[in-house]
């Protein structure tokens, strides 16, 4: 797929790559499937042609994920709630959830939302999530966007360095992400016990 976005993506001018860059980059926290990671790591991989700038990249597709993540708070913030209260939202989230969820973001928040937006498959759910429960905007999106800014700048730097050979990037990209997406794996399980547990116990109570 990388080598087919690089080909196609190589014959824009200037300002559409950036314009494809970032709109890939913005649309991730709401269609988390869209390869975003590969579309920047592509981007600084071009700076080495002369048809892209490496922190420009980063900082352009750092900025519109940001704005895009707030939206999608705010978003939440405003209806996410009412979302949840009928129908097969609220089997799927039951209050008993939420005040859980409630509890879990009061007492790890910051650092949670910082360490989860790492994790692929779970990282564009984090800041809808903690707009339902009801965290301030400074909580939810300060850790956010520095957890985001790592990653940006960890693809832009791969990109970069490794830029004369898409091959070693696109494994470095790979083994990141295989890693990260088995910690998304075994997150999400603990996370589901601690749902049940507590439950359960609210249950027998």
């Amino acid at each position: 797929m990388a080598e087919r976005f690089l080909e196609w993506v190589s014959g824009l001018s200037g300002p559409a790559i950036y314009t494809i860059l970032v709109l890939l980059s913005a649309v991730e926290n709401v269609f988390p499937p869209v390869p975003a990671d590969v579309a920047v790591l592509v981007g600084a991989f071009l700076s080495h042609r002369g048809l892209t700038s490496a922190p420009l990249v980063g900082v352009s597709c750092w900025l519109a994920n940001t704005v895009s993540s707030a939206g999608m708070y705010f978003y939440a913030r405003a209806h996410g709630r009412r979302f949840f209260q009928e129908g097969w939202p609220r089997r799927l989230m039951p209050p008993q959830t939420l005040r859980a969820l409630e509890q879990a973001y009061a007492r790890h928040g910051a650092y949670g939302i910082f360490l989860s937006r790492f994790l692929p498959g779970i990282r564009a759910g984090v800041t809808p999530f903690a707009g339902v429960v009801g965290i301030s905007p400074l909580r939810a999106l300060v850790p956010s966007a520095a957890a985001s800014a790592i990653w940006y700048a960890f693809l832009v730097a791969a990109g970069a360095a490794l830029g004369l050979n898409l091959e070693a990037a696109k494994g470095l990209l790979s083994s990141a992400n295989r890693i990260l997406g088995l910690l998304s794996a075994v997150a999400l399980m603990l996370a589901v016990a601690w749902l049940w547990r507590h439950n359960r116990r609210r249950g027998e109570d």
